[in-house]
């Protein structure tokens, strides 16, 4: 994900519960990521944690690192690399609990 050059761009990008797993660093690198993947007016839709911070967590047997910006900072990297927020819900109930962005690429 980190390293993804696929030297061309797309109508939908969606990074679902798989964004939160990479380190603060490597989160705010990876909206160049996005943004050169993404087409004039392509949506991007992510998953982050709630507030900023890190945690581990077990799955399977097996402990997973999460980690998530302050929402502040993730709509300024939003807006710095091209895209408006469409939606960002906290916690969503109706989506098991998920912290959701929807952004759009600007033309």
């Amino acid at each position: 994900m980190r390293t993804l050059a696929l030297n061309r761009q797309f109508d939908a990008i969606l990074a679902w519960n798989s964004f939160f797993h990479l380190t603060p660093d490597d989160q705010r690198q990876m909206f160049s990521v996005f943004s050169r993947h993404a087409a004039p007016g392509a949506l991007l839709m992510f998953t982050s944690g709630p507030s900023h911070g890190e945690a581990l967590g077990v799955f399977e047997s097996e402990t997973l690192y999460h980690a998530s910006l302050d929402p502040q900072e993730y709509a300024t990297l939003l807006k710095n690399h091209g895209f408006e927020i469409r939606e960002h819900v906290v916690e969503d109930a109706e989506c098991g609990g998920h912290t959701v962005w929807l952004g759009r690429r600007l033309p």
